[in-house]
């Protein structure tokens, strides 16, 4: 009957190994768990960088729009310039001819 029972030497230290165990497996636990803190705060970060990103992209295509309507309105004013002088040169011109041919 004494291979049943063990000493309180032995059943002290088997509880000690298991405390050791328990604090061992507590500690991964606290790891795990703040690990998954910061990747909830990281995947929240994350979401508000793909938010911002978005507004932004919103905000360059409006201001692309509206550069190219500016950039077409002074191609525009160009064009206008340009016809006038043209249309002044050719009148003079022909102003010329038309004096000439009368005189």
């Amino acid at each position: 009957m004494s291979d049943e029972f063990i000493s309180r030497s032995e059943h002290d230290e088997f509880c000690r190994r298991l405390d050791s165990e328990n604090a061992r497996q507590n500690r991964r636990i606290e790891l795990l768990e703040e690990n998954i803190r910061e990747l909830a705060t990281l995947t929240t970060s994350v979401e508000k960088l793909a938010v911002n990103m978005e507004s932004m992209l919103r905000e360059q295509e409006e201001q692309g729009s509206r550069l190219k309507s500016l950039e077409s309105r002074d191609g525009e004013k160009w064009r206008q310039v340009a016809g006038y002088t043209i249309t002044a040169v050719i009148s003079l011109l022909l102003g010329y001819l038309f004096t000439h041919i009368i005189i």
